[in-house]
């Protein structure tokens, strides 16, 4: 019985080395882990993929098939603007008391937004989207609309006019459903889906406009670093950086990124869908990170239109972390992040306690 043991211990110390041999024999095949840096043009803004794989040609083919996802994603499913995407169907059906059927993933899109609008009491709503176009404010005619204008659609306004259930969905009559405040993270989503088919990767960064995925790891074991952006400087620098390990989503909002001016008032595009005007919480910018980018860019809305004090306990009903920036300049980071997030402008930006 002792040799038969012993032959067996024996057995699998070599069959350990042969495996360690067979890695390290692999390792040199596949060659040293290269950085590869493509970008193109979906879901209306600028998609970057940095990939860290063992091999130049499938690090260009993961980031090829990330855009083209993204650009799927837009024109079969989320776009509004698409005529035979399923939102565009489902906005058709309005007023219909039979609904109209839908796939498993427009289900989960609508499914998880529905409940950050439940748990943000409405402050992230996905049909205020007749109400953004009223305001046009990312688009080539902007204006402040009417009171009047603006009373008529939040009267026919409301998260709660939308119900979705077993691959269906029924709207009140005159609501419609926009996904723009959560494409972005759904964009990442999907980026991670295809990165995990992808053997040959070891880490990613994907920028989807104002979210980003953090995907496995640096070849020298270092935290990815995220900058937040500089809401003073509109966006063109940025005021802190963020330290992430492994798989992190990051979704920043801010009054900086579309805006315009008339008779001297500036006026953001993250509106209130309870008044129907831009946002006035004290707060500047939002950057979420959590572990779902769908939940990361609705959230950082939400989170904008609640405030520093509501935000932050929306947040915790999802365990997610935060920085907050305030108009006075002031900064407010979530216990989660405190040992991972450095001010670099540290002349205009100044870190303040969360009270408890």
């Amino acid at each position: 019985m002792k040799k038969k043991c012993k032959n067996k211990v024996l057995l699998m110390l070599v069959l350990i080395l042969v495996l360690l041999l067979f890695c390290q024999c692999r390792k040199k095949e596949e060659g040293p882990v290269q950085a590869v840096s493509q970008s193109d043009i979906a879901m209306g803004t600028i998609v970057s993929a940095n990939i860290y794989t063992t091999g130049q040609e499938e690090g260009v083919e993961a980031a090829t098939s990330i855009f083209s996802r993204l650009k799927e994603i837009e024109k079969n499913y989320i776009s509004w603007r698409e005529s035979e995407s399923e939102i565009a169907c489902v906005n058709e059906s309005a007023g219909n008391s039979e609904g109209t059927e839908i796939t498993g993933k427009m289900e989960e899109y609508l499914t998880q937004t529905l409940e950050i609008a439940q748990k943000s009491n409405g402050a992230l709503d996905p049909t205020i989207g007749e109400l953004s176009r009223l305001w046009d404010i990312d688009g080539e005619n902007p204006k402040v609309p009417s009171q009047e204008e603006i009373n008529a659609l939040l009267r026919s306004e409301g998260y709660k006019n939308v119900t979705c259930s077993n691959q269906k969905v029924q709207l009140i009559e005159n609501t419609s459903i926009d996904l723009g405040a959560v494409g972005k993270g759904i964009g990442c989503d999907e980026a991670k889906e295809l990165l995990k088919q992808q053997t040959e990767v070891t880490g990613a960064v994907i920028s989807v406009g104002g979210s980003i995925l953090t995907y496995g790891e640096k070849e020298d074991g270092s935290p990815w670093s995220v900058a937040v952006t500089d809401p003073l400087h509109s966006g063109e620098s940025y005021m802190g950086v963020l330290a992430l390990e492994g798989e992190n989503y990051v979704s920043t909002s801010g009054d900086y990124e579309k805006y315009f001016e008339q008779d001297g008032v500036r006026y953001h595009h993250i509106l209130d869908p309870k008044t129907g005007y831009p946002a006035e919480s004290g707060l500047i910018s939002v950057t979420i990170v959590t572990k779902n980018g769908l939940l990361s860019d609705g959230l950082s809305t939400a989170c904008f239109v609640l405030g520093l004090e509501e935000g932050m306990e929306l947040i915790e009903k999802y365990q997610a972390e935060a920085v907050f920036i305030d108009k006075n300049y002031n900064v407010y980071v979530s216990e989660g992040l405190q040992d991972k997030f450095q001010i670099t402008e540290e002349q205009i930006y100044h870190l303040q306690e969360l009270k408890k």
